[in-house]
């Protein structure tokens, strides 16, 4: 009953009420988009040529599915999900820190916030109309389009830009009025939904193939012992002691307490997954445009295909490198060491200043490490026990990670509101934290 209690403790607060309304409204019109079909596609034959993936395209395809909630193989007016508006962001990112006049804005405070979000804008823009004629060269490799033709060409260049852009809208107005990050929720809200339709996939592989029954005890297991491992890895930290120097103001003492500082194992959370699979469905959507016009290149394209080794490392290490590169935009050891300095702490043993930066980039290095090879690892593993071991597990490793990174941010968010308001938490211990909360 406790659980029960601590839940009814979300409708005490008004405005976490409106917050959760408002977000739970803004998902549902998400998946209504993914039911709009745009006109002149054989839906049927696109679906079956997606599900096939062992065919070199409905395995590049398959992959951009996962991470559109598969509005792809619907052939959706929001085909393309949050994907350009990922990739574009990822962009800006790489440009801030190359361009200096960028950097530059980016310091500005508010305005040059406002810049930075609006050329982003225009380069998911860009890149909507760039994807969506990659999907549309697939659509026709795929011989599923009905009236092909100029007219059926730009139509549907405008429907995928709109939707593209459309669906960026709504992930802002999660960000700004909802509960979440509004990326990672739409994504989330799209993988959840297709757990009905994996749970129906198990038994019907059972009971209507035949398939040994050993697979409603194994696939469960398997899921239950991988979400245990991705709670392990984004509760985990290294705590570093720190000691506060006792200062005498007036009648009054001040400091000498002794905390720490937390070191999350993946300070980055589930983005470098996100990042990941969008910045690698774009050359795999290039390469299987590329190979329908030039035979040359079928190899390569079924070489990078779904479950094949080079797929399988290329996400590996795109994992780690965006674990790394997200934790050096998110933290800043030296702005870190300057401000403990300010206020009269240190860590034992450590000189402060440089060498408590030093230290910190040590620590961060070491311990992120470990998290990435960690998130890496979880992300493929799945995958390979489908492939290789054909255990048909009905959900990608990645997936897994995003729903489960996902939805315990979200817990902490929520947890972080009930407390603000003097309520017991939403979890019973009170302790889970998030990465918005910190």
């Amino acid at each position: 009953m406790l659980v029960v209690r601590n839940f009814k403790n979300i409708f005490a607060i008004p405005e976490l009420t409106k917050k959760l309304a408002f977000t739970l409204g803004v998902l549902i019109l998400y998946r209504l988009g993914d039911f709009i079909p745009i006109v002149g596609i054989d839906v049927a034959a696109l679906a079956q040529q997606i599900a096939q993936k062992s065919s070199w395209i409905g395995g590049a395809l398959g992959f951009m599915n996962t991470m559109t909630a598969g509005a792809l193989d619907k052939g959706a007016l929001f085909a393309l999900g949050i994907g350009p508006y990922i990739t574009a962001s990822i962009a800006m990112q790489f440009l801030t820190l190359a361009i200096p006049e960028l950097e530059q804005l980016q310091k500005e405070g508010a305005y040059g916030r406002r810049k930075i979000e609006q050329y982003t804008r225009y380069l998911t823009l860009g890149l909507s109309i760039l994807q969506g004629s990659m999907y549309l060269g697939s659509l026709h490799a795929m011989g599923v389009v009905l009236n092909p033709g100029i007219g059926f060409t730009i139509m549907t260049l405008l429907s995928l830009a709109a939707g593209s852009m459309f669906v960026m809208w709504l992930g802002e107005q999660i960000t700004a009025f909802g509960i979440g990050n509004g990326s990672s929720m739409l994504i989330f809200a799209g993988i959840v939904a297709r757990f009905p339709n994996a749970v129906f996939s198990i038994w019907h592989q059972v009971f209507g193939l035949g398939q040994s029954p050993l697979i409603l005890i194994l696939v469960p297991a398997i899921f239950v012992a991988i979400t245990a491992c991705i709670v392990f890895l984004e509760k985990g930290e290294r705590k570093i002691p720190v000691q506060y120097a006792r200062r005498v103001v007036g009648n009054r003492v001040y400091g000498g307490q002794s905390t720490y500082i937390p070191f999350k194992i993946n300070p980055s959370g589930v983005m470098p997954v996100i990042f990941a699979g969008t910045v690698l469905n774009v050359p795999l959507a290039l390469l299987s445009y590329f190979a329908t016009k030039f035979t040359s290149l079928k190899w390569l394209a079924v070489s990078v295909g779904y479950g094949q080794p080079l797929n399988l490392v290329i996400t590996f290490l795109l994992i780690i490198f965006f674990a790394f590169f997200y934790t050096a935009l998110i933290f800043d050891p030296n702005k870190l060491s300057e401000d403990m300095k300010k206020s009269g702490g240190f860590i034992p043993g450590v000189r402060p200043g440089k060498q408590t930066a030093d230290f910190f980039d040590y620590i961060l290095t070491r311990v992120g490490l470990v998290g990435a090879i960690y998130l890496g690892a979880l992300a493929v593993v799945p995958t390979i026990i489908n492939v290789y071991f054909g255990l048909p597990l009905p959900f990608a490793g990645t997936s897994l990670l995003i729903v489960v990174g996902v939805a315990l941010d979200f817990s902490a968010q929520v947890e972080s509101y009930l407390l603000e308001h003097r309520y017991e938490g939403f979890l019973s211990s009170g302790r889970l934290k998030g990465r918005a909360t910190r």
